[in-house]
């Protein structure tokens, strides 16, 4: 009995995680390392409003802004004007989720 119960929350659980939309997905940056800038590019579920978001390894944040995005592919450049060389971790975030990766300055 405590089986069966145990594998129906199992598969509730399961299903609810499967059946939530993404709203954005597919960060990258390319290139990647750069040396003056870079393309960011992720996908978008909707029209919406993201926060871009660049942070040092120790976690200060050095640079952020807010996009409008449009339904499917949104790109925009990201030029490192005064950051040193090193690596970053960048991030984009809407209302239902945040995506984070890494990029290297050379």
């Amino acid at each position: 009995m405590i089986k069966k119960i145990l594998f129906i929350l199992f598969l509730s659980f399961s299903f609810l995680g499967f059946s939530q939309e993404k709203s954005i997905d597919v960060l990258s940056a390319a290139p990647n390392p750069f040396t003056n800038s870079t393309k960011i590019s992720f996908n978008s579920k909707a029209i919406s409003s993201v926060k871009f978001t660049v942070k040092n390894v120790l976690g200060k944040t050095v640079f952020k802004k807010t996009f409008k995005t449009v339904k499917g592919k949104n790109s925009f450049s990201f030029y490192k004007d005064n950051l040193a060389t090193g690596m970053y971790i960048y991030s984009i975030q809407d209302k239902k989720k945040v995506i984070s990766k890494r990029f290297v300055i050379k």
